[in-house]
């Protein structure tokens, strides 16, 4: 897919890389599963960059608008995971 991440410009070149490491993940529950605690993990280094729940939202609004992915729903099936493995449905 050809789509921009969104991200904030005043981040540092680590800090957009954390971000960009969770959509990726966010991307890889939809296209072929992921282990559930290695997007929490993702997730935890996410949120010490997005701080903010209304950045969160806001980016996950844009990040969906542009791929189609949830990061919302992918967070919410992990949140109650019964297995260790997770993909999302289409």
């Amino acid at each position: 897919m050809e789509y921009s991440y969104p991200l904030n410009l005043d981040w540092s070149k680590e800090e957009m890389a954390t971000v960009i490491n969770f959509y990726q993940a966010v991307e890889k529950a939809y296209e072929v599963g992921i282990d559930a605690s290695e997007i929490k993990a993702k997730y935890s280094d996410f949120k010490q960059v997005v701080r903010s729940i209304g950045e969160e939202k806001s980016l996950g609004k844009e990040f969906e608008k542009a791929s189609g992915y949830s990061a919302y729903r992918v967070m919410q099936l992990v949140k109650n995971a019964t297995t260790s493995k997770i993909k999302m449905q289409p």
